[in-house]
Protein backbone atom coordinates (compact mmCIF):
# COMPACT_ATOMS: atom_id res chain seq x y z
CA UNK A 1 0.00 0.00 0.00
CA UNK A 2 1.34 3.43 -0.94
CA UNK A 3 0.53 6.14 1.56
CA UNK A 4 1.09 9.87 1.56
CA UNK A 5 2.63 11.21 4.77
CA UNK A 6 0.39 13.68 6.53
CA UNK A 7 1.48 16.65 8.61
CA UNK A 8 -0.01 16.48 12.13
CA UNK A 9 -2.26 19.38 13.04
CA UNK A 10 -1.21 21.63 15.86
CA UNK A 11 -3.49 21.88 18.87
CA UNK A 12 -4.65 25.31 17.68
CA UNK A 13 -5.45 23.97 14.20
CA UNK A 14 -7.27 20.99 15.71
CA UNK A 15 -9.70 23.18 17.57
CA UNK A 16 -10.10 25.93 14.96
CA UNK A 17 -10.12 24.07 11.62
CA UNK A 18 -11.85 20.75 12.18
CA UNK A 19 -15.62 20.88 12.26
CA UNK A 20 -17.52 18.43 14.42
CA UNK A 21 -20.72 16.45 14.16
CA UNK A 22 -22.68 14.70 16.87
CA UNK A 23 -23.33 10.97 16.98
CA UNK A 24 -24.37 8.35 19.50
CA UNK A 25 -22.98 5.07 20.78
CA UNK A 26 -22.47 2.93 23.86
CA UNK A 27 -19.65 3.66 26.29
CA UNK A 28 -18.17 2.46 29.55
CA UNK A 29 -17.51 5.28 32.03
CA UNK A 30 -15.54 3.25 34.59
CA UNK A 31 -14.29 -0.31 35.04
CA UNK A 32 -17.25 -1.18 37.27
CA UNK A 33 -20.17 0.41 35.39
CA UNK A 34 -22.02 -1.25 32.51
CA UNK A 35 -21.86 0.18 29.00
CA UNK A 36 -24.67 2.67 28.41
CA UNK A 37 -25.87 5.15 25.75
CA UNK A 38 -23.42 7.97 25.11
CA UNK A 39 -23.45 11.07 22.91
CA UNK A 40 -20.15 12.32 21.48
CA UNK A 41 -18.58 14.02 18.47
CA UNK A 42 -16.89 12.80 15.31
CA UNK A 43 -15.02 15.06 12.91
CA UNK A 44 -16.73 16.25 9.77
CA UNK A 45 -15.49 14.62 6.57
CA UNK A 46 -12.16 15.99 5.37
CA UNK A 47 -10.73 15.77 1.85
CA UNK A 48 -9.40 12.20 2.33
CA UNK A 49 -12.07 10.93 4.72
CA UNK A 50 -14.81 8.34 4.38
CA UNK A 51 -17.91 8.56 6.55
CA UNK A 52 -19.58 5.23 7.31
CA UNK A 53 -22.95 4.47 8.83
CA UNK A 54 -22.17 1.40 10.91
CA UNK A 55 -24.37 -1.61 10.21
CA UNK A 56 -22.58 -4.28 12.25
CA UNK A 57 -19.80 -4.37 14.81
CA UNK A 58 -18.15 -7.51 16.13
CA UNK A 59 -17.48 -7.94 19.83
CA UNK A 60 -13.84 -8.77 20.54
CA UNK A 61 -12.45 -9.91 23.88
CA UNK A 62 -10.19 -6.84 23.68
CA UNK A 63 -13.34 -4.73 23.97
CA UNK A 64 -14.09 -6.31 27.33
CA UNK A 65 -10.48 -5.98 28.54
CA UNK A 66 -10.52 -2.30 27.65
CA UNK A 67 -13.98 -1.51 29.01
CA UNK A 68 -12.94 -3.02 32.35
CA UNK A 69 -9.44 -1.52 32.30
CA UNK A 70 -7.83 -4.94 32.61
CA UNK A 71 -4.77 -3.72 30.71
CA UNK A 72 -4.52 -0.58 32.89
CA UNK A 73 -4.55 1.80 29.92
CA UNK A 74 -8.20 2.74 29.43
CA UNK A 75 -9.21 6.38 29.03
CA UNK A 76 -12.85 6.89 30.02
CA UNK A 77 -15.39 7.21 28.62
CA UNK A 78 -14.48 4.46 26.14
CA UNK A 79 -16.55 3.39 23.12
CA UNK A 80 -15.20 -0.05 22.12
CA UNK A 81 -15.50 -1.83 18.77
CA UNK A 82 -12.95 -2.48 16.00
CA UNK A 83 -14.71 -5.03 13.78
CA UNK A 84 -16.79 -2.59 11.77
CA UNK A 85 -18.86 -3.03 8.62
CA UNK A 86 -21.08 -0.27 7.29
CA UNK A 87 -22.31 1.76 4.37
CA UNK A 88 -20.47 4.78 2.98
CA UNK A 89 -22.59 7.91 3.31
CA UNK A 90 -20.09 10.63 2.44
CA UNK A 91 -16.58 10.96 1.00
CA UNK A 92 -14.04 13.76 0.79
CA UNK A 93 -13.20 15.32 -2.57
CA UNK A 94 -9.83 13.53 -2.75
CA UNK A 95 -11.21 10.05 -2.03
CA UNK A 96 -10.82 7.65 -4.97
CA UNK A 97 -11.37 4.15 -3.55
CA UNK A 98 -14.89 4.46 -2.12
CA UNK A 99 -18.26 5.76 -3.29
CA UNK A 100 -21.40 6.55 -1.39
CA UNK A 101 -23.84 3.67 -0.79
CA UNK A 102 -21.09 1.06 -1.07
CA UNK A 103 -20.09 -1.24 1.79
CA UNK A 104 -16.85 -0.58 3.63
CA UNK A 105 -15.04 -1.96 6.64
CA UNK A 106 -12.75 -0.68 9.40
CA UNK A 107 -10.52 -2.80 11.61
CA UNK A 108 -8.26 -2.15 14.58
CA UNK A 109 -6.38 0.89 13.21
CA UNK A 110 -7.47 4.25 11.85
CA UNK A 111 -4.04 5.81 11.31
CA UNK A 112 -0.29 5.40 11.82
CA UNK A 113 2.80 7.59 11.44
CA UNK A 114 3.12 6.39 7.78
CA UNK A 115 6.84 7.22 7.69
CA UNK A 116 8.64 4.66 9.88
CA UNK A 117 10.18 1.48 8.45
CA UNK A 118 7.19 -0.66 9.41
CA UNK A 119 4.63 1.71 7.88
CA UNK A 120 6.64 2.00 4.67
CA UNK A 121 6.53 -1.80 4.39
CA UNK A 122 2.74 -1.89 4.86
CA UNK A 123 3.07 -3.20 8.41
CA UNK A 124 1.25 -0.37 10.16
CA UNK A 125 0.39 -2.65 13.09
CA UNK A 126 4.07 -2.45 14.04
CA UNK A 127 4.28 1.34 13.59
CA UNK A 128 7.31 2.36 15.65
CA UNK A 129 5.75 5.47 17.26
CA UNK A 130 2.52 3.44 17.58
CA UNK A 131 -0.56 3.17 15.36
CA UNK A 132 -3.77 5.01 16.16
CA UNK A 133 -6.26 2.46 17.45
CA UNK A 134 -9.89 2.62 16.38
CA UNK A 135 -10.72 3.29 20.02
CA UNK A 136 -8.88 4.31 23.19
CA UNK A 137 -6.06 6.02 21.28
CA UNK A 138 -5.02 9.63 20.99
CA UNK A 139 -7.15 11.29 18.31
CA UNK A 140 -4.49 13.32 16.51
CA UNK A 141 -6.98 15.11 14.29
CA UNK A 142 -9.94 15.99 16.50
CA UNK A 143 -8.13 15.90 19.83
CA UNK A 144 -9.06 13.74 22.78
CA UNK A 145 -9.52 10.00 22.32
CA UNK A 146 -10.71 7.84 19.41
CA UNK A 147 -14.11 6.21 19.77
CA UNK A 148 -14.91 2.83 18.23
CA UNK A 149 -17.62 0.95 16.43
CA UNK A 150 -20.30 0.60 19.10
CA UNK A 151 -21.76 3.70 17.50
CA UNK A 152 -23.93 5.06 14.72
CA UNK A 153 -21.19 6.48 12.47
CA UNK A 154 -17.44 6.67 12.06
CA UNK A 155 -15.15 8.88 9.95
CA UNK A 156 -11.83 7.37 8.81
CA UNK A 157 -9.04 8.30 6.38
CA UNK A 158 -9.58 6.26 3.20
CA UNK A 159 -6.14 4.64 3.53
CA UNK A 160 -7.44 2.82 6.61
CA UNK A 161 -10.81 1.82 5.14
CA UNK A 162 -11.21 -1.60 3.55
CA UNK A 163 -13.32 -3.03 0.73
CA UNK A 164 -15.70 -5.84 1.63
CA UNK A 165 -16.20 -8.60 -0.99
CA UNK A 166 -19.78 -8.46 -2.24
CA UNK A 167 -20.42 -12.19 -1.78
CA UNK A 168 -19.80 -12.13 1.98
CA UNK A 169 -22.60 -11.66 4.50
CA UNK A 170 -21.70 -8.27 6.04
CA UNK A 171 -22.69 -9.23 9.58
CA UNK A 172 -20.71 -12.48 9.59
CA UNK A 173 -17.79 -10.71 7.89
CA UNK A 174 -17.42 -8.11 10.66
CA UNK A 175 -15.21 -10.32 12.91
CA UNK A 176 -12.81 -10.82 10.01
CA UNK A 177 -11.55 -7.30 10.76
CA UNK A 178 -9.85 -8.56 13.94
CA UNK A 179 -10.28 -12.30 14.50
CA UNK A 180 -9.79 -12.97 10.79
CA UNK A 181 -6.64 -10.93 10.25
CA UNK A 182 -5.15 -11.92 13.63
CA UNK A 183 -5.10 -15.56 12.50
CA UNK A 184 -4.55 -15.03 8.75
CA UNK A 185 -1.40 -12.92 9.19
CA UNK A 186 0.73 -15.54 11.02
CA UNK A 187 -0.59 -18.40 8.86
CA UNK A 188 0.45 -16.49 5.75
CA UNK A 189 3.73 -15.20 7.18
CA UNK A 190 4.89 -18.69 8.18
CA UNK A 191 4.01 -20.09 4.75
CA UNK A 192 1.13 -22.36 5.69
CA UNK A 193 -0.18 -24.12 2.60
CA UNK A 194 -0.71 -27.43 0.88
CA UNK A 195 1.32 -30.13 2.58
CA UNK A 196 1.63 -28.26 5.89
CA UNK A 197 0.59 -29.92 9.12
CA UNK A 198 -0.83 -27.11 11.24
CA UNK A 199 -2.08 -27.10 14.82
CA UNK A 200 -4.64 -24.62 16.12
CA UNK A 201 -4.79 -24.34 19.91
CA UNK A 202 -8.20 -23.30 21.21
CA UNK A 203 -11.62 -23.07 19.58
CA UNK A 204 -12.95 -19.62 20.35
CA UNK A 205 -13.36 -16.44 18.34
CA UNK A 206 -9.76 -16.60 17.11
CA UNK A 207 -9.37 -20.36 16.98
CA UNK A 208 -12.41 -21.06 14.86
CA UNK A 209 -11.14 -18.56 12.27
CA UNK A 210 -7.69 -20.16 12.40
CA UNK A 211 -9.20 -23.56 11.59
CA UNK A 212 -11.22 -22.18 8.68
CA UNK A 213 -8.35 -20.21 7.18
CA UNK A 214 -5.67 -22.89 7.55
CA UNK A 215 -8.01 -25.42 5.96
CA UNK A 216 -8.71 -23.05 3.04
CA UNK A 217 -4.95 -22.61 2.58
CA UNK A 218 -4.71 -26.36 2.00
CA UNK A 219 -3.14 -27.42 5.31
CA UNK A 220 -3.83 -30.58 7.27
CA UNK A 221 -5.40 -28.94 10.32
CA UNK A 222 -5.35 -30.42 13.83
CA UNK A 223 -7.41 -28.63 16.47
CA UNK A 224 -6.33 -28.79 20.12
CA UNK A 225 -9.04 -28.21 22.69
CA UNK A 226 -9.61 -29.00 26.35
CA UNK A 227 -13.30 -29.69 25.65
CA UNK A 228 -14.39 -33.11 24.43
CA UNK A 229 -17.71 -31.66 23.24
CA UNK A 230 -15.95 -29.40 20.73
CA UNK A 231 -14.68 -32.30 18.61
CA UNK A 232 -17.66 -32.36 16.27
CA UNK A 233 -17.65 -28.60 15.79
CA UNK A 234 -13.93 -28.56 15.11
CA UNK A 235 -14.35 -31.02 12.25
CA UNK A 236 -17.33 -29.08 10.90
CA UNK A 237 -15.17 -25.96 10.74
CA UNK A 238 -12.40 -27.70 8.80
CA UNK A 239 -10.15 -29.62 11.20
CA UNK A 240 -9.01 -32.99 9.89
CA UNK A 241 -8.33 -34.13 13.46
CA UNK A 242 -9.31 -32.90 16.90
CA UNK A 243 -7.10 -33.65 19.92
CA UNK A 244 -8.27 -33.23 23.51
CA UNK A 245 -5.16 -31.73 25.06
CA UNK A 246 -5.95 -33.07 28.54
CA UNK A 247 -5.23 -36.53 27.15
CA UNK A 248 -1.46 -37.03 27.05
CA UNK A 249 -1.77 -40.18 24.96
CA UNK A 250 -3.54 -38.21 22.23
CA UNK A 251 -0.81 -35.57 22.30
CA UNK A 252 1.96 -38.17 22.15
CA UNK A 253 0.67 -39.44 18.80
CA UNK A 254 1.72 -36.08 17.30
CA UNK A 255 5.18 -35.61 18.83
CA UNK A 256 7.62 -33.70 16.57
CA UNK A 257 5.24 -33.72 13.60
CA UNK A 258 3.93 -30.16 13.13
CA UNK A 259 5.24 -27.58 10.69
CA UNK A 260 3.44 -24.76 12.48
CA UNK A 261 1.20 -24.26 15.52
CA UNK A 262 -1.00 -21.21 16.15
CA UNK A 263 -1.89 -20.72 19.81
CA UNK A 264 -5.03 -18.61 20.25
CA UNK A 265 -5.59 -19.20 23.99
CA UNK A 266 -5.50 -16.25 26.39
CA UNK A 267 -6.07 -18.25 29.58
CA UNK A 268 -3.13 -19.70 31.50
CA UNK A 269 -1.95 -22.98 29.92
CA UNK A 270 1.15 -25.13 29.50
CA UNK A 271 2.68 -24.12 26.19
CA UNK A 272 5.40 -26.77 26.52
CA UNK A 273 2.81 -29.42 25.65
CA UNK A 274 2.57 -27.91 22.18
CA UNK A 275 6.25 -27.01 21.74
CA UNK A 276 7.01 -30.74 21.96
CA UNK A 277 4.79 -31.37 18.96
CA UNK A 278 6.84 -29.17 16.60
CA UNK A 279 9.33 -30.56 14.11
CA UNK A 280 12.91 -29.33 14.11
CA UNK A 281 13.04 -25.69 12.93
CA UNK A 282 9.26 -25.30 13.23
CA UNK A 283 7.46 -22.39 14.90
CA UNK A 284 4.69 -21.89 17.44
CA UNK A 285 3.15 -18.43 17.15
CA UNK A 286 1.18 -16.92 20.02
CA UNK A 287 -1.80 -14.68 19.26
CA UNK A 288 -3.69 -15.28 22.50
CA UNK A 289 -2.44 -13.14 25.38
CA UNK A 290 -2.10 -14.98 28.70
CA UNK A 291 -0.46 -12.98 31.47
CA UNK A 292 2.61 -15.25 31.52
CA UNK A 293 4.12 -17.84 29.18
CA UNK A 294 6.35 -20.33 30.96
CA UNK A 295 8.50 -21.94 28.28
CA UNK A 296 11.22 -24.47 28.95
CA UNK A 297 14.39 -23.36 27.13
CA UNK A 298 14.98 -27.00 26.19
CA UNK A 299 11.70 -26.96 24.24
CA UNK A 300 13.49 -24.52 21.95
CA UNK A 301 17.12 -25.57 22.16
CA UNK A 302 16.85 -29.30 21.50
CA UNK A 303 15.11 -28.97 18.12
CA UNK A 304 16.00 -25.40 17.13
CA UNK A 305 12.33 -24.51 17.45
CA UNK A 306 10.99 -20.95 17.49
CA UNK A 307 8.39 -19.27 19.67
CA UNK A 308 6.95 -16.14 18.06
CA UNK A 309 4.15 -13.63 18.40
CA UNK A 310 1.95 -11.81 15.90
CA UNK A 311 -0.32 -8.78 16.03
CA UNK A 312 -3.30 -8.29 13.65
CA UNK A 313 -2.03 -7.28 10.17
CA UNK A 314 -1.28 -4.23 8.05
CA UNK A 315 -3.90 -2.60 5.86
CA UNK A 316 -2.64 -4.22 2.65
CA UNK A 317 -2.59 -7.65 4.27
CA UNK A 318 -6.03 -7.13 5.82
CA UNK A 319 -7.42 -6.37 2.37
CA UNK A 320 -5.72 -9.50 1.03
CA UNK A 321 -7.34 -11.49 3.86
CA UNK A 322 -10.79 -10.12 3.01
CA UNK A 323 -10.27 -10.96 -0.66
CA UNK A 324 -9.10 -14.48 0.30
CA UNK A 325 -12.23 -14.92 2.43
CA UNK A 326 -14.35 -13.68 -0.47
CA UNK A 327 -12.73 -16.20 -2.81
CA UNK A 328 -13.29 -19.08 -0.39
CA UNK A 329 -16.62 -17.94 1.08
CA UNK A 330 -15.23 -17.66 4.61
CA UNK A 331 -16.96 -15.70 7.37
CA UNK A 332 -17.18 -16.00 11.13
CA UNK A 333 -19.77 -18.10 12.96
CA UNK A 334 -21.74 -15.44 14.79
CA UNK A 335 -24.56 -14.75 17.21
CA UNK A 336 -26.29 -11.44 16.49
CA UNK A 337 -27.30 -9.26 19.42
CA UNK A 338 -28.86 -5.82 19.89
CA UNK A 339 -26.60 -3.20 21.48
CA UNK A 340 -28.82 -3.27 24.57
CA UNK A 341 -27.48 -6.78 25.35
CA UNK A 342 -23.80 -5.88 25.19
CA UNK A 343 -23.24 -6.18 28.94
CA UNK A 344 -24.88 -9.60 28.97
CA UNK A 345 -22.68 -10.57 26.01
CA UNK A 346 -19.56 -9.61 27.97
CA UNK A 347 -20.57 -11.89 30.83
CA UNK A 348 -21.27 -14.72 28.40
CA UNK A 349 -17.88 -14.22 26.74
CA UNK A 350 -16.23 -14.75 30.10
CA UNK A 351 -18.00 -18.12 30.28
CA UNK A 352 -17.07 -18.96 26.65
CA UNK A 353 -20.80 -19.06 26.00
CA UNK A 354 -20.80 -17.99 22.35
CA UNK A 355 -20.23 -19.75 19.03
CA UNK A 356 -18.02 -18.06 18.11
CA UNK A 357 -18.33 -14.29 17.93
CA UNK A 358 -21.01 -11.83 19.00
CA UNK A 359 -21.92 -9.23 16.40
CA UNK A 360 -23.98 -6.17 17.25
CA UNK A 361 -26.81 -5.20 14.90
CA UNK A 362 -26.24 -1.45 15.11
CA UNK A 363 -29.76 -0.69 13.84
CA UNK A 364 -30.76 -1.50 17.43
CA UNK A 365 -28.99 1.66 18.57
CA UNK A 366 -31.90 3.73 17.27
CA UNK A 367 -34.17 2.00 19.78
Amino acid sequence: MTTTPTTPLTEKQTTSVIKRQKTIGYAAHSPETPLAPFSFERREVGPRDVQIDILYCGVCHSDLHTARNEWQNTIYPVVPGHEIVGRVTKTGNEVTKFKTDGLAAVGCMVDSCRTCASCREGLEQYCIPGFTGTYNSEDKILGGVTYGGYSKTIVVDEDFVLRLPENLDPAAAAPLLCAGITTYSPLWHWNVGKGSKVGIVGLGGLGHMGVKLANAMGAHVVLFTTSEHKKEDGKRLGAAEVVVSKNQAELDKHLESFDFILDTVSAAHDINLYMALLKRDATLTQVGAPEVLNVSPFSLIMRRRSLAGSLIGGIKETQEMLDFCGKHGITSDIEMIPIQKINEAYERMLRSDVKYRFVIDMASLEK
